[in-house]
């Protein structure tokens, strides 16, 4: 309960509906006097499916809430049985917005200063261990 010295806020208005003059689609089904929907019709499916493999909406496809529900479970049921896909393979002709190296070229040793290549520290590790090895090696014939 507000305190007596704290304002109160207003009220929000009332929303105003901008559709005034649109009309709602008719649902298909009902207008065809469809009972169910089938799982195996795919061509009547993919209608209600979109170009990325999203399942289109009720104020989209103008099915009535029963009728859409249907449609959900079938599109579902066909895509668990590989008769319909879960998404449509895209090309895109846009870059990589973050990290894309695309435009660099491609990744490899980077070279030093004075125009030789660096090392990684596994390579100098490694030809650390061959150092050691050839040195004993070495003596150990020496040593014969």
């Amino acid at each position: 309960m507000p305190r007596k010295n704290m304002p109160t806020l207003p009220k929000r208005a009332p929303k105003i509906d901008t559709r005034r003059g649109a009309k709602k689609k008719p649902c298909s089904f009902c207008q065809h006097g469809v009972g169910s929907v089938d799982y195996k019709d795919l061509a009547q499916l993919r209608k209600y499916i979109s170009d990325r493999g999203k399942i289109r909406g009720r104020k989209v496809s103008g099915n009535c809430q029963q009728h859409q529900r249907d449609v959900t479970d079938s599109i579902k049921t066909a895509r668990e049985l590989a008769l319909l896909p879960y998404t449509q393979r895209t090309v895109t002709e846009r870059r990589s917005g973050r990290g894309g190296r695309d435009d660099r070229g491609p990744r490899g040793p980077r070279p030093d200063r004075d125009g030789a290549e660096r090392s990684t520290e596994a390579e100098v590790a490694v030809e650390a261990v061959e150092a050691d090895f050839v040195s004993d090696v070495d003596v150990e014939e020496v040593g014969e």
